[in-house]
């Protein structure tokens, strides 16, 4: 009576029944930075608003040219929404387009490695900025909807490759504020 049964589990596995097919490996980028290469998959199924997000402001170029304006050795690397004038030596914050619904709900949590959207105090603030977890940050995990803080950080990637480069910027002599006083720019990402 079960042969049958493991007769066409069979059949449907062989013609692909059953199984996805054609489904689109997820998006990979590559952060080249001052310091090196920093390869990121990008979690499109998990995170579809903050995926389509960040590749838009990559297809647009906006990343270009932005630094990672606040290192935390212990905890995170942030990045995306300020370049440094040449002239002033001061940060400049870019415009951004309107922010996105946070996706921090989707069960991904902020561990070592993985990119986050940045964001205010109002959890649906986010627009160009993100961070990458240096550390294992669990506590900005989503927990509850009821506040900003409970609302946690939306994941939408892991490093693939590069983890050193990251680990060389979030050690980076810093100022009080976690400036840094080396100056790490994003020259570009490129979509693979």
């Amino acid at each position: 009576m079960n042969k049958p049964i493991n007769i066409l589990c069979c059949l449907m596995l062989i013609s692909g029944v059953g199984q996805a097919q054609n489904t689109p490996e997820n998006p990979q980028v590559t952060l080249h930075t001052s310091k090196g290469d920093i390869r990121i998959e990008l979690f499109q199924d998990k995170a579809p608003l903050s995926v389509e997000n960040f590749l838009q402001y990559a297809r647009d170029g906006f990343y270009d040219g932005t630094i990672f304006h606040r290192v935390i050795s212990h905890f995170m690397i942030q990045g995306g929404g300020f370049v440094m004038d040449a002239q002033s030596k001061s940060m400049q914050e870019k415009a951004t387009r309107e922010p996105i619904q946070n996706e921090a709900t989707n069960g991904l949590s902020n561990r070592r490695g993985t990119i986050a959207m940045a964001r205010t105090t109002d959890p649906h603030s986010a627009t160009a900025q993100f961070f990458l977890n240096v550390e294992i940050n669990t506590n900005l995990d989503h927990t509850a909807p009821a506040d900003s803080r409970a609302w946690g950080y939306a994941v939408f990637g892991k490093v693939t490759s590069g983890i050193e480069v990251m680990d060389d910027i979030r050690f980076v002599p810093t100022d009080s504020r976690d400036t840094p006083l080396e100056t790490v720019t994003i020259n570009s990402v490129e979509i693979h």
